[in-house]
């Protein structure tokens, strides 16, 4: 039995990644969805928040990709953990997603350009400002 969920929205902070002593890396961060609509007139808003964990080589890459802000789509599943809390002792869990697979919105790869690094091309944060421009639509004799 699978529990698949797709969830989209943007991340409210920069991933938080850490290696365990097995060299596993693990990325821990979370994305609000915003939905709005409007009820007689009146312009209505909900926010969902949601906490993801990525592991293994995509924790790697969402540390060195993703920032705050950057609106993504993740395919995962959902795990109930749970813990006690060790201040007060009281038992807690929540909900998290564990990713399986993680997609930029197309409106966030704007936000991106290229740098050269140790030899290969890797993709980092940049404002759109810096990115570069687009090139113009090709014409019908241009080959695409």
């Amino acid at each position: 039995m699978s529990n698949t969920v797709t969830v989209t929205g943007n991340l409210t902070s920069d991933p938080e990644i850490k290696y365990f002593d097995s060299g596993t890396a693990k990325a821990s961060f979370s994305i609000a969805d915003n939905r709005t609509w409007t009820d007689n007139g009146e312009k209505k808003e909900q926010v969902s928040f949601y906490d993801v964990d990525a592991w293994r080589f995509l924790a790697e890459d969402v540390a060195r990709v993703l920032t705050k802000g950057v609106r993504v789509t993740i395919t995962g599943r959902l795990e109930q953990q749970s813990w006690t809390d060790k201040t007060t002792g009281d038992k807690r869990s929540k909900v998290v997603i564990i990713a399986d697979s993680i997609g930029l919105g197309l409106m966030s790869i704007e936000s991106f350009e290229r740098r050269q690094g140790k030899g290969d091309s890797e993709l980092v944060g940049a404002s759109a400002a810096k990115a570069a421009p687009r090139k113009a639509a090709p014409s019908q004799e241009e080959p695409f």
